[in-house]
């Protein structure tokens, strides 16, 4: 509340402007006020961004160790990226994704309720065709998948929830397990249409064609466990685990259950185009190597070992008798 002036107050206050002891100064306007920002309170949001940042960061690795995962199983060029990261309703999830679309419902032990994971067509046929021979080409037709289909895509789903997991380490251990397949979105109402959820949008590439991937996790589903989703706690876990003999053992586990090509090369020729279609049966090609000559044991490309060929347990077999140094 102001303070107000006595009449004796005033008069001198007159007079010494009079006589110049005091100076005339300009009022100061009110600042304006700052420009109001929107907020919808029917619909908070209930992330805050340093547990969006989190997320972000959680799956960046993930989009990571998926791209990794998928060009290795299908033996393709396949890229997953990160796009975004944000919160809106349950409601508006189901209305922005086409249908039919590929819903993959799992559970996040020990979170409780469920978590959906959604695959475009443009990303899970070409997934079908690759495992089934093909060249990963996708349908002209838009239909819907068929029993034979979801029980593949489901046995691909499972390695990819195994590598989500392993993106999620350094915050919470998590046990991904597949509750159901869903084709309609209309069906998935997991939540009340009016639950926030976070949702983190993928950008695929196999073979040239383009798609999109959604993770929808509720709010309900991971409050109990969102003071560990921060980037202070994320940076805490990262610094212990890196010097942690425990960690070094698990990468190393890790890195010996990889799976590589070996191959065995008896010899090489050159040949033209001319020569080889020629060529009919009973024909036979020389190569480079002669009888008893070691073979190449070839492992992704490189030459590592040399060895000579055989028999054991009526399979053919390979006896190491070299290691090529320098690779």
């Amino acid at each position: 509340m102001k303070d107000i002036l006595s009449q004796s107050e005033i008069d001198e206050l007159i007079n010494a402007i009079v006589v110049g002891e005091e100076e005339i100064t300009d009022v100061p306007e009110e600042s304006s006020p700052t420009a109001a920002k929107e907020y919808n309170f029917r619909r908070p949001d209930k992330f805050t961004k340093d547990q969006i940042r989190t997320l972000y960061m959680i799956n960046e690795i993930f989009a990571k160790l998926l791209s990794n995962f998928l060009s290795g199983y299908f033996q393709s060029t396949v890229s997953v990226k990160i796009m975004s990261v944000q919160q809106i309703t349950y409601e508006d999830f189901l209305l922005s994704i086409p249908s039919p679309t590929l819903l993959t419902i799992f559970k996040m032990a020990p979170l409780n309720g469920s978590v959906i994971m959604e695959y475009n067509n443009n990303f899970s046929f070409p997934i079908i065709d690759l495992l089934l021979g093909g060249m990963g080409r996708k349908t002209k037709n838009t239909r819907q998948l068929t029993d034979i289909e979801l029980g593949v895509l489901k046995k691909v789903n499972e390695k990819v929830l195994q590598n989500m997991a392993l993106a999620w380490e350094g915050v919470l251990k998590i046990d991904p397990v597949i509750e159901t397949l869903e084709t309609n979105p209309q069906l998935s109402q997991i939540i009340s249409p009016n639950e926030t959820v976070a949702i983190i949008t993928f950008s695929a590439d196999i073979g040239g064609n383009h798609s999109l991937i959604n993770l929808c996790i509720p709010y309900v589903t991971i409050k109990d466990k969102l003071s560990s989703l921060t980037t202070q706690h994320w940076f805490a876990h990262q610094q212990h685990e890196g010097t942690s003999p425990e960690k070094e053992t698990i990468n190393k586990n890790r890195l010996n259950s990889i799976t590589l090509k070996l191959t065995a090369c008896c010899g090489e020729t050159t040949m033209t185009v001319r020569e080889i279609l020629d060529l009919g049966e009973r024909d036979v090609i020389l190569l480079d190597k002669k009888v008893g000559n070691d073979m190449e044991i070839i492992i992704e490309g490189h030459p590592k070992y040399r060895g000579q060929p055989g028999i054991k347990d009526n399979k053919l077999a390979m006896l190491i008798t070299d290691i090529i140094k320098g690779e």
